[in-house]
């Protein structure tokens, strides 16, 4: 993904992912739940974000359709790598040793970090 979303269009991005298609109306109500929103401020970064190429829109309609059109993998992997590069300074050992210090990690996560860990192990063939 050539365009990395701000901190707000991640929030938009959020409710595209969780709901699907969504009108401005309905991507803003979602957000007003946990955040002091304008709607304006909605609409205008919805078209913001399709400009850049973040989110369809279907304009067929009265009311505008958007879509996501970056996976949250995507998205992930993005902030991932910018955060690694400039916060950890290149280091994923760090990354992995701040996060599971910080944030106490379910028996189920560290089940599945063990497991994979454990390819990295395995003879190659």
């Amino acid at each position: 993904m050539a365009v990395k979303p701000t901190e707000s269009e991640l929030e938009i991005l959020q409710v595209l992912w969780k709901k699907g298609a969504c009108s401005v109306r309905d991507v803003h109500e979602e957000l007003a739940k946990s955040k002091d929103a304008g709607y304006t401020t909605t609409l205008k970064l919805m078209q913001i974000m399709f400009e850049k190429g973040l989110a369809s829109r279907d304009a067929s309609a009265k009311t505008h359709i958007y879509k996501a059109l970056v996976s949250r993998e995507q998205a992930q992997q993005t902030a991932l790598d910018k955060m690694i590069s400039t916060v950890f300074d290149g280091s994923t050992a760090s990354l992995v040793i701040q996060a599971l210090g910080s944030h106490r990690a379910s028996d189920e996560e560290i089940d599945a970090i063990k497991k994979y860990l454990d390819q990295f192990d395995q003879p190659k063939k």
